[in-house]
């Protein structure tokens, strides 16, 4: 079918969007496409379509978040199309059904997340489907020179290995021209091919407000703005206390971060995406696949570490179109703490060899074991047995990630999981175990597949029903099924995991190589650089910055950031005196009991800071004006 045709017939539309139809013909002639579109701008329209044109097969979809997932094949079963999609949480009779219909040919669309390609009998399986296409979204995931990434992305290359005549699609919001390079690089493209939409959304303005008091200034401007918003902060804690904070001024509000039950998580965000709540403060963990379009205001309390990250941020305000607001609060204190975020970053080798030794010695494992292990991890508790700081332990840990001799997992399933570590020949010689163990066991292998080769999740819950015994009764069946070594059983504990995909190595053995150090700082320093010129840069219009960061030519002043309406306004104010000030500022008070923060003054006063302050202190000192909470107030006794 016609691609226009399957357009209109699905989604309604009788038009693509601009680079959409561009991107769409160039996979369906075949080539590996690379589609640089900003956020809202249609990124899964550009595989969905095409997609539809072929006669059987599935276009296969990689992407990092289950919800992601969920939200797509969701839309596409609106439209009355099939789809599948298999995750971490889904049961063994879920996958089993998901696993027909893909062979039966009852689905067009099938989503995974990357951790999925290490499965061996997942990909033995996917050999027997017909893949059309391979997409990989959020693709920015990929790049050494990007965010950091999850080391399951660099998996997603072995895709072409069993399927090498299915072009691949790699989408995503965010990318400078290192990481456009790097994409194509990692995925094998056969030639360099690369869309580019402009990074540019005009109906955002973009501000950098100077903040001594930024919860005060988050309370000023939500209080002052209508509609859906985004508070974005970098702590746990944060998230707590501006949610409490806002509420209490009767502004409704709630927050979400990764150590939320997912129950908590998902009540939260359905609570903000339905309107029932208007504000939500959230760590980065509120990030890829938000997709409500009346955000009007998004406001970063704290730095992001890159312009990548604040764009994706500050890109989820305004996705239907209308005039919204993306405001950044800098401190004189945010540049330094910056630039220690870098140092903390990278500790020294012998630091990060020292934390892998100290890890293993915690977990009980000795030289040459704990291969293709997962042991649960307090963190806390190691750190206050080692007397170390756990920004240090959590650095040290995501670079040996990275260098491949473990893998810390932050934010675990809260699912129980289980692996059968004796063959399955070895169960027929067990005969001495209680009777409650062998039903469990046996409800185990009737329930779940793929126990022998990998960790699968369960639910006791599950086998209960199916034994008859209440949960606890299974817990202990289990615990008592991985004390014979016929299993090894993780409950859920809501802790972190280590998974040691090698064993134990020689601490004096390890290499921390250049790619995984010194490369990586010196792009971290990059980064950090490039998101204080942005922030603290009092010249250049923000949106031109941040263009030129992701390799846009200059298009150009936006009008609307900051600096642009600065400038024009100082052009309009610059005779102002300071007794012109005065006489602003005293009017604007008489007219404004509740009073103002300095920066709604320096608006008034065309923003020439430094005149505008001078004239504010005078008027303190003198005391025809007061300041109390950072407020400035007409001083009634001498009005």
């Amino acid at each position: 079918m016609n691609i226009h045709l399957i357009l209109k017939k699905y989604w309604g539309y009788d038009s693509f969007r601009p680079l959409q139809e561009d991107i769409i013909n160039s996979v369906l002639a075949g080539n590996d496409t690379l589609g640089l579109m900003p956020t809202g701008g249609g990124k899964s329209i550009t595989f969905q379509v095409p997609g539809l044109t072929f006669e059987s097969g599935v276009t296969l979809v990689v992407t990092p978040l289950i919800s992601l997932m969920k939200d797509q094949v969701d839309n596409l079963r609106r439209h009355h199309l099939k789809a599948v999609y298999f995750h971490s949480g889904m049961t063994a009779s879920e996958s089993r059904l998901a696993w027909e219909k893909l062979t039966n040919g009852n689905a067009r669309f099938l989503y995974i997340a990357p951790e999925r390609l290490a499965n061996d009998r997942f990909m033995l399986e996917l050999r027997q489907i017909k893949v059309n296409i391979i997409v990989v979204d959020e693709a920015h995931c990929i790049s050494q020179w990007g965010y950091d990434f999850r080391p399951s992305y660099l998996n997603i290359n072995s895709l072409r290995k069993i399927k090498p005549d299915a072009p691949v699609m790699a989408l995503t919001a965010t990318a400078t021209p290192e990481v456009v390079k790097d994409i194509m690089s990692q995925l094998k493209f056969r030639k360099e091919n690369v869309f580019r939409k402009s990074f540019a959304r005009n109906n955002i303005s973009y501000i950098v407000r100077s903040s001594a008091t930024k919860i005060h200034d988050v309370l000023h401007i939500l209080s002052r703005t209508s509609g859906s918003s985004i508070v974005y902060v970098r702590s746990r804690k944060k998230c707590r206390e501006i949610a409490e904070f806002l509420a209490s001024a009767d502004i409704s509000a709630t927050y979400y971060h990764a150590g939320l039950e997912f129950a908590i998580k998902e009540q939260r965000q359905n609570d903000w995406q339905s309107g029932t709540v208007r504000v939500m403060v959230a760590t980065n963990a509120f990030g890829m696949g938000i997709d409500k379009p009346d955000v009007r205001v998004v406001i970063h309390y704290d730095l992001p570490p890159s312009l990548e990250e604040y764009y994706q941020e500050a890109g989820r305000a305004g996705r239907d179109g209308l005039q919204s607001f993306a405001v950044l609060l800098a401190a004189k204190t945010d540049s330094a703490v910056m630039r220690r975020r870098v140092t903390e970053a990278f500790p020294d080798r012998k630091i990060i060899k020292k934390t892998y030794e100290r890890v293993c010695n915690f977990l009980h494992l000795s030289i040459g074991e704990g291969y293709d292990s997962v042991r649960e991890f307090n963190i806390e508790k190691f750190c206050r047995v080692f007397e170390i700081q756990e920004r240090q332990c959590r650095s040290s840990l995501r670079l040996l990630s990275q260098a491949g001799y473990l893998h810390f997992i932050e934010d675990p399933d809260s699912r129980s999981r289980i692996r059968f570590i004796c063959d399955r020949e070895d169960l027929y010689d067990i005969h001495d175990l209680s009777a409650e163990a062998e039903q469990v066991l046996s409800a185990m292998l009737r329930l779940y597949t793929g126990l022998f080769s990998d960790y699968v999740y369960i639910r006791e819950s599950e086998i209960a029903a199916r034994c008859n015994f209440t949960e606890q009764k299974v817990y202990e069946a289990a615990l008592e099924i991985s004390r014979r070594k016929i299993a090894s059983y993780i409950p859920h504990s809501g802790l972190p995991m280590i998974y040691f995909p090698t064993s134990r190595e020689e601490t004096d053995n390890l290499i921390i190589g250049k790619n995984i150090y010194e490369k990586r700082m010196l792009n971290m320093q990059h980064r950090t650089e490039a998101m204080l010129d942005y922030t603290f840069s009092k010249t250049g219009c923000r949106v031109e910055k941040m263009l030129s960061y992701f390799g846009e030519e200059n298009s150009g002043e936006c009008t609307k950031c900051d600096i642009c309406r600065d400038n024009r306004k100082t052009s309009r104010h610059s005779a102002l005196s300071s007794e012109d000030i005065a006489k602003r500022v005293i009017g604007f008070l008489k007219e404004c009991p509740q009073g103002a923060m300095l920066p709604t003054l320096e608006r008034l006063c065309g923003k020439n800071s430094e005149a505008t302050a001078a004239v504010v202190n005078f008027l303190c000192n003198e005391g025809f004006i007061v300041c109390e909470n950072f407020t400035y107030k007409l001083n009634i006794s001498q009005s």
